[in-house]
């Protein structure tokens, strides 16, 4: 009679995919060990989005100098258009004036002139400080919306690396489960083999006292 081992044997478990093992759960000494085994595809895009959230969280809220170029770039290109677009609105104004008050009075040093004039600069110089609020105002714009866009960008790379994380949960969690149905049919193999080893060594304890009695 084969001696019988004093614990139930261990049962891993295993799920496969298509004839591909994709997780398993294995027992290596005294530890249990689950394993979720990638394919080529989602190694690339687990990497790809393991190294983009590092490289966004890294420099969140740093702009480069190259971005910090490109952006006065488009400030002085608004500035010039603004400062084109003042200058074709208030100068015809100047001209005219010049030009009405020169043929009416025969000359620019009169108070006609220099009220109208007043009020053109004051009109002019108002449009201008506009137009620096505006640009300070575009140039924040500019950095909110570069911010926004990364922090976007890191919740798309978040919610896909969750679904990678669930998703490799989720077969390992089956593994476990078959490991564990296959560990309760031990277990219960176990003890009806046990209860049968004992059931076989009573009748033959007895059968030996019977026949020593007899």
């Amino acid at each position: 009679m084969g001696k019988s081992s004093k614990y139930p044997s261990y049962s891993g478990g295993t799920v496969n995919i298509n004839g591909t093992n994709v997780s398993k759960t294995s027992r290596s000494g005294n530890s249990v060990n689950s394993e979720y085994t990638m394919n080529k595809n989602e190694k690339n895009i687990y990497n790809s989005v393991q190294s983009n959230m590092a490289n966004v969280l890294q420099d969140l809220f740093t702009i480069s100098a190259p971005q910090r170029t490109e952006w006065q770039n488009q400030l002085s290109a608004m500035k010039n258009v603004g400062i084109q677009n003042i200058n074709d609105i208030f100068n015809p104004l100047q001209i005219s004036l010049k030009n009405d008050v020169a043929s009416r009075f025969g000359n620019l040093d009169n108070s006609v002139f220099l009220d109208r004039l007043s009020a053109i600069t004051d009109s002019k110089s108002k449009a201008v400080a506009d137009l620096s609020n505006n640009l300070a105002l575009a140039q924040n714009d500019l950095y909110s919306q570069e911010i926004q866009n990364r922090m976007n960008l890191l919740a798309l790379l978040d919610g896909l690396n969750n679904s990678i994380n669930n998703n490799i949960l989720s077969y390992l969690g089956l593994a476990n489960q078959n490991s564990n149905s296959g560990n309760q049919y031990n277990n219960l193999a176990y003890k009806a083999n046990t209860l049968n080893q004992g059931n076989l060594l009573g009748s033959i304890a007895r059968g030996i006292t019977g026949s020593y009695f007899s």
